[in-house]
């Protein structure tokens, strides 16, 4: 896919989510088939630029390009200069979040707050696109503030008229949150209106799902964020699919077992051991969420305070399902879409933007 100056490997993209589109777990999307994985977002407040949380978001050491790094602000001048920081620390495309619907992140009239106030919006978009003449931006954003009030027709034409190069568009409201089914039908009349790249977001879990979505939309590309969590090898499954029209079969058991070790192993060696621990547990979770016995498995898990343990629990773990299965086998979801899914415990955590 031709993408805002970039050729990507195919139109697949990993959403943005607070504390989970890291570095590991970007370069790993990528490996797996996704095209284009935009950063957790980066505030836009200057006094926490030095922040360990803030250094770790703006580290791209090693990233395969393009490099997308979204920011996150209310104060057109603030989010300027946000643009400039992480371009001068290797960004490559600047996002835009105006579709995190936390309400730490509204209450300060950032995120999808912000679509309450188009003329905002609009110098927002303005102040960034000019301070950044040579960086594409690109904008994330809802289908509006609340179901009444479904702006996104209007917000997606200011950002094209800003020079804004893309947009994404979570198929909910602020409002909406995460429940509900996304709607696709607010994305289809802003990709009619709009002339640049228009991204669908919302509840794309399955290969049939990515192609419908597309169809009906007539969108550029798709993006997943909570379906991808514990799930990475989605994004080859869709990219398959797309091409072939054909599924394919689970992943091997042995071959999870190593993928999960490795995005370990990164993760250990970005956070740090100790941080590191407490980081893997969600992963881990969410990589064994619906696999048999591992409801069981979690709960140990999440006891264990030691890298040491982590890997040997893990071990013992995939050992018996190697013995029983060749290939993920899962009692939920017989698809394989729950591993990929957040449960209400991990959307208090995760805000996907």
């Amino acid at each position: 896919m031709e993408f805002v100056g970039y050729t990507l490997r195919n139109n697949l993209f990993v959403a943005p989510m607070a504390g989970v589109t890291d570095r590991p777990f970007r370069q790993l999307c990528k490996k797996l088939g996704a095209g284009l994985a935009v950063s957790e977002m980066v505030t836009s407040n200057s006094l926490l630029y030095g922040s360990k949380k803030t250094e770790r978001r703006a580290n791209h050491q090693g990233e395969v390009a393009p490099i997308s790094v979204q920011i996150a602000g209310a104060d057109p001048a603030m989010m300027a200069e946000a643009a400039k920081y992480n371009v001068d620390r290797g960004a490559q495309i600047i996002d835009i979040n105006m579709g995190c619907p936390a309400k730490k992140v509204c209450n300060v009239m950032a995120g999808s707050a912000l679509m309450q106030d188009e003329p905002l919006v609009a110098r927002i978009l303005e102040a960034v696109v000019k301070a950044v003449p040579d960086t594409p931006v690109t904008l994330k954003f809802r289908t509006g503030w609340n179901r009444q009030n479904k702006n996104a027709p209007i917000i997606a034409r200011i950002a094209e008229e800003s020079g804004i190069r893309a947009v994404a568009i979570h198929g909910r409201t602020r409002a909406d949150q995460y429940t509900g089914d996304a709607e696709y039908e607010t994305i289809a009349l802003v990709k009619r209106q709009i002339a640049i790249p228009v991204i669908a977001n919302g509840d794309i879990t399955t290969p049939e799902k990515a192609k419908y979505v597309l169809d009906a939309t007539g969108a550029d590309g798709v993006m997943i964020g909570r379906a991808a969590q514990g799930r990475p090898w989605i994004f080859r499954e869709i990219e398959h699919y797309l091409k072939t029209g054909e599924k394919l079969p689970p992943p091997k058991v042995s071959e999870i077992r190593e993928i999960l070790g490795e995005h370990l192993e990164d993760l250990y060696g970005f956070y740090g051991l100790e941080t590191g621990v407490r980081v893997a547990r969600k992963h881990i979770s969410w990589y064994t969420k619906g696999l048999p016995g591992s409801a069981a498995f979690r709960f140990a898990m999440n006891q264990l305070p030691t890298v040491e343990e982590q890997r040997a629990a893990i071990a013992e773990f995939f050992d018996r399902l190697a013995a029983e299965h060749e290939r993920l086998h899962y009692e939920e979801d017989s698809s394989g879409a729950v591993s990929g899914a957040a449960d209400d415990n991990d959307k208090k955590e995760v805000l996907a933007a």
